[in-house]
C-alpha cells in the first residue's frame, strides 16, 4: 500500500536523522540523551496523535503497531544512552560514599541520604512513563548489588566483632553504623515504589534481598554470640539444686544464682548493643513495621524462651521447694526478657509455652494427661519433665546416651518432634525390660503416661507440620 510505502520511507529517514544527531553533534546527543523521557513522551503522543486523527471506520489504520516499534526503535540509541548515564550517576555517588581504596570508614547519615537522594530524582524523573521507569530501576538494581558489595566488603570479622562480656569495640560500632544505613537504603528504596505496579518490586526484590543479606550479616555474628552466651548461664541451671526439701528452701525468695546471671547478661546486652541498634525499636514496634535489629532481636528473645523451657523441663530431680524456685525463676526470666528484649506477649508460641510450664510443674502426675497446658507445649518439653517424677531407673536420652545437657541440646535443635519421640521411646523400653527381668509387677505411674502422651502428642504435632 502506497501509505505503507510513505511509512517505511518516513521511519527510515528518521532513523537516518537520530543517527546522525548521536553521532556527529555531542550537543544534540547531550539534550536527546538527557532529555529522552521527554523526547520519548513526545514521540507516544504524536504517534498516537496519528493514529486518534486516521481512526476511520472501515479504513486501515494509518499507522501499525510494527511502525510505531519502528518510530521508537529509531530513538532507541538514546535510550540507551540514557539509561547508561543514569547509571553512571549513580555509580559515581556510590563510588564516592563507598571508595575501594577505604576499607575503614563507614559512609555518614548525610552520604547514605545523597545516594536515596539520588536514586529517588531517576524514579521520579520517569515516573510518568511505566515502560522507561522500568528501564531505570533495572539500573538501579545494579546499583543497589554494588552498595551490597561495597557494604560486605566494610564488614568488621573477627574477636572484636562477636566479643559480649565488654562495652561495644569499635568494630562492632561500625558494624552498627553499616547495618543501620543498609536498612535504611532498604526502608527507603521499598517506600520509594510502593505506590508502582507489583512488577517494580520483582525488579528490586533480588538487589533489595542482597542488601538486607549484607545488613544481616554485619551483626548475625555478635547475636549469635549473644546467644551462646545466655545459653551458656541457662545451662547453670543445672546446677542449681532443684530437689531441696524442706521450708527454707521454700521461703528463699531470691533468683537463682544461673538466673541472677542471665539477668545481668540480658541487661548488659540491652545497654552496650542493643541500645544502639535499637534507637527507636519501641516506636518500630508500634508502627507495625519491623527493622532488621527488631527481627534478630524477636528471635533471640524467642531462642532464650526456648532453651530455658528445654532445659528446664531436664532438671531432675524436681522437688515441691525446687518447682517453686523453678517458677519463681520463670518470673524473672519473663521480666527480664520483656523489660530489655522484646515484649513478651508478642513471641506467640514460645511465651505461650512459658506460660503453660510454669502451673505444669505443679499438677499431680494423674492430671497431667488431661491438662488443656499441654497445648501450648512442645511434646519433648511434656516428656523430659515427666522424667523428674519418674524413678531413677527410668533413665532419659541424656543419661541413655551419656550425653553433656550442651550436646543433648545440641542434637535438640537438629530433631524434629518424631525423632525425639524415638529416643524417648527407647529409654521406656528399657525400662519396661527391667522391670520384667526384676519381676515387678507394676510399673511407675509415669510410664504409661508417657507412652500415651508420647504417641498422641507426636502424631499430633507430625499432622500439624504437614
Amino acid at each position: 500500500m502506497p501509505t505503507d510505502r510513505v511509512w517505511d520511507a518516513l521511519v527510515k529517514a528518521f532513523a537516518t536523522q537520530m543517527k546522525s544527531a548521536f553521532t556527529a553533534s555531542s550537543f544534540v546527543k547531550e539534550i536527546f540523551t538527557n532529555g529522552y523521557p521527554k523526547l520519548y513522551s513526545m514521540m507516544e503522543n504524536l504517534l498516537d496523535g496519528i493514529s486518534r486523527d486516521t481512526d476511520v471506520k472501515g479504513v486501515l489504520p494509518a499507522i501499525t503497531l510494527e511502525g510505531k516499534a519502528q518510530m521508537v526503535a529509531a530513538i532507541e540509541t538514546f535510550q540507551m544512552a540514557f539509561l547508561g548515564s543514569c547509571l553512571s550517576r549513580l555509580s559515581d555517588i556510590v563510588n564516592s560514599v563507598f571508595p575501594v581504596s577505604s576499607r575503614g570508614s563507614v559512609p555518614s547519615k548525610e552520604q547514605i541520604s545523597r545516594i536515596l537522594s539520588r536514586i529517588q530524582e531517576e524514579i521520579e524523573a520517569v515516573q510518568l512513563d511505566a515502560r522507561l521507569t522500568l528501564l531505570v530501576l533495572r539500573e538501579i538494581s545494579k546499583v543497589l548489588l554494588l552498595i551490597a558489595e561495597r557494604a560486605e566488603y566494610l564488614i568488621s570479622t573477627g574477636p572484636e566483632a562477636r566479643q559480649v562480656s565488654g562495652p561495644a569495640t569499635a568494630a562492632q560500632v561500625k558494624n552498627f553504623a553499616l547495618c543501620q544505613h543498609l536498612q535504611e537504603i532498604h526502608t527507603r528504596i521499598t517506600s520509594m515504589i510502593m505506590g508502582l505496579p507489583t512488577i517494580a518490586a520483582d525488579v528490586l526484590s533480588p538487589s533489595l534481598g542482597a542488601i538486607y543479606g549484607v545488613a544481616c550479616d554485619s551483626i548475625t555474628s555478635l547475636f549469635q554470640a549473644m546467644i551462646d552466651r545466655l545459653e551458656s548461664c541457662i545451662l547453670q541451671i543445672h546446677d542449681q539444686n532443684f530437689s531441696a526439701l524442706g521450708m527454707d528452701a521454700a521461703m528463699d525468695n531470691n533468683a537463682s544464682p544461673y538466673m541472677e546471671e542471665l539477668q545481668k547478661c540480658i541487661l548488659h546486652f540491652r545497654r552496650e548493643f542493643l541500645s544502639r541498634l535499637l534507637p527507636s525499636s519501641a516506636n518500630a514496634t508500634t508502627a507495625g513495621t519491623e527493622t532488621i535489629c527488631t527481627r534478630l532481636v524477636r528471635s533471640m528473645a524467642s531462642r532464650v524462651l526456648i532453651l530455658f523451657i528445654r532445659h528446664a523441663s531436664l532438671v531432675r530431680p524436681l522437688s515441691e521447694s525446687g518447682k517453686l524456685r523453678m517458677a519463681r525463676d520463670m518470673a524473672e526470666l519473663e521480666l527480664a526478657v520483656g523489660q530489655n528484649l522484646f515484649p513478651v506477649e508478642q513471641l506467640g508460641a514460645p511465651y505461650r509455652a512459658l506460660r503453660a510450664f510454669r502451673p505444669l510443674i505443679f499438677l499431680e502426675t494423674s492430671q497431667l494427661g488431661a491438662s488443656p497446658l499441654l497445648q501450648d507445649l512442645p511434646p519433648s518439653v511434656i516428656l523430659h519433665h515427666l522424667y523428674s517424677r519418674g524413678p531413677d531407673d527410668l533413665q532419659s536420652p541424656l543419661q541413655r546416651n551419656k550425653l553433656t545437657h550442651l550436646q543433648y541440646s545440641l542434637w535438640l535443635d537438629s530433631q524434629g518432634e518424631d525423632q525425639i519421640w524415638k529416643g524417648i521411646k527407647a529409654t521406656l523400653d528399657d525400662y519396661a525390660t527391667k522391670v520384667r527381668v526384676r519381676g515387678d509387677k507394676e510399673f511407675s505411674p509415669v510410664y504409661p503416661l508417657m507412652l500415651r502422651l508420647g504417641s498422641s502428642l507426636s502424631e499430633t504435632a507430625a499432622a500439624s507440620q504437614k
